[in-house]
């Protein structure tokens, strides 16, 4: 029941709780085309940096931290100043539980607040799911109300395999 759950700006100070929950997803999976975890003052500096123009949220359960999303710019030119990437990730022990839709809900009052139209999601995706990609992503992402917008086809390798990232867009 959300009664439980609490959504609240990230501090650098979680960054050690956000590495625990984004390791598995470097290590076990290819959700992430990432290949080593980041270490905890790297992780302070990306919540800094992307702080300084971006909303950073968390949510806790009884206190704890079991996921997080935030957005970041797609790119530096001008024209794009009204479009953001979002990035979401969630303790695997707490999935389909409601918090990721809760916190992309959080994420897009707050990106409203500042003006931001176009939300952009780089999903990791492979026509036949294996034992490090499953479709739960791309699932998620269009239960959030984002649509395909592009397809690009091997472009990321990982475990000895390659893997197709789309690009998925909503614009709120």
């Amino acid at each position: 029941m959300n009664t439980q759950l609490k959504i609240r700006d990230a501090d650098i100070n979680d960054a050690e709780r956000l590495v625990e929950i984004y390791a598995p997803y470097i290590t076990e999976t290819a959700v992430s085309f990432e290949y080593d975890v980041p270490t905890v003052d790297e992780f302070k500096e990306r919540i800094k940096n992307i702080k300084e123009k971006y909303p950073y949220l968390v949510c806790e359960k009884d206190g704890n931290i079991v996921g997080y999303v935030y957005a970041s710019a797609y790119s530096k030119r001008e024209a794009y100043d009204w479009t953001v990437g979002t990035s979401i990730y969630v303790d695997k022990k707490f999935r389909r539980m409601g918090i990721g839709s809760l916190l992309y809900s959080h994420l897009e009052e707050e990106l409203k607040k500042i003006g931001i139209e176009n939300l952009l999601a780089g999903v990791a995706y492979c026509e036949r799911e294996d034992p490090y990609l499953t479709k739960d992503s791309y699932k998620f992402h269009l239960r959030e109300g984002y649509v395909m917008a592009g397809h690009l086809k091997d472009v990321g390798k990982k475990f000895d395999r390659y893997y197709d990232l789309l690009w998925m867009q909503k614009k709120i």
